[in-house]
């Protein structure tokens, strides 16, 4: 976002840490307003280009706290957008649980004026929202999240350029006869790859010796699977990032986990890190000799 972004709108459920949010744009030299009207927007967009440039960016707060929001925020945003490549939009979103806990322990009041209970209005604010939802450039779950980890993650994103690496990405190798690996978020079988356990001078080796990565790819199978499997993860990563995701394991299987999940593990690292992405590979069941 960083050198295209000079204003950042951070808006979402009441609840999910935008003062937080705030307070750590303002940290990192970002102007700051909070709770600024719907009807200043434009104004203040335009006026936005006489700020002191030692400023860098602006930050602004927007809900629903102001009664205009929800029927012009939308629109509004939309129009500014096409001319506007300097804006972005921070959705804060938390689970029912977490956001419910939070109004007990500030004993605030919620702004969404429902009759029943503290989880009604949560239920009831996150429907309100669905479309503003949806204009985001990132949107962000800090329901698991400590408040320094939150920052952190704050931080990252707009300090990020135009990769993802906000986001911890693993890819890691594993033998399906030892088990799926628990913490994986996506898993790819590639046993139906060449084998390179068959060929007795490679059954000792792993898919860290040449010899061995260059037998898997040099199949043409291998490198159309290759191609592909890479252009989904390219996909994926930044729409990961947009939900607020902040960990993402990609396992990669064969049958034992030695030879044909290893040289894909390794080649998609190499792709990846050229893209611009920080990458940490493991091999759960690459046991050396």
């Amino acid at each position: 976002m960083a050198g295209k972004a000079s204003i950042v709108i951070v808006t979402g459920l009441s609840g999910a840490g935008k003062t937080s949010a705030l307070n750590v744009l303002e940290d990192i030299g970002y102007f700051c307003i909070d709770n600024l009207p719907v009807a200043f927007l434009p104004k203040f967009i335009e006026l936005s280009g006489n700020f002191s440039p030692t400023i860098k960016g602006i930050a602004l707060v927007m809900d629903l706290r102001e009664e205009h929001f929800l029927k012009s925020f939308p629109t509004l945003y939309r129009e500014i957008k096409k001319s506007s490549t300097a804006l972005e939009l921070i959705f804060l979103e938390a689970d029912d649980q977490s956001l419910i806990k939070r109004y007990s322990e500030t004993r605030r009041k919620h702004p969404v004026v429902v009759k029943g209970s503290v989880s009604q209005a949560v239920s009831r604010e996150r429907e309100l929202l669905q479309e503003i939802r949806s204009l985001a450039s990132y949107r962000v779950d800090t329901s698991n999240f400590t408040i320094h980890q939150f920052k952190e993650y704050i931080r990252k994103i707009v300090t990020a350029g135009d990769h993802a690496v906000g986001m911890n990405i693993s890819l890691l190798s594993f033998g399906f006869r030892n088990g799926l690996p628990l913490e994986a978020d996506i898993v790819m079988d590639v046993r139906f790859l060449p084998n390179p356990y068959f060929i007795e001078a490679m059954r000792s080796q792993s898919g860290l010796d040449h010899g061995v990565r260059e037998y898997v790819l040099g199949h043409p199978v291998s490198r159309s699977f290759t191609e592909r499997f890479l252009a989904l993860l390219k996909m994926l990563i930044p729409e990961y990032l947009r939900e607020g995701k902040s960990y993402l394991t990609v396992a990669i299987g064969c049958t034992g986990g030695r030879h044909r999940s290893v040289a894909i593990v390794s080649v998609l690292g190499d792709y990846l890190r050229e893209e611009g992405y920080e990458i940490a590979l493991a091999h759960r069941d690459l046991k050396t000799e």
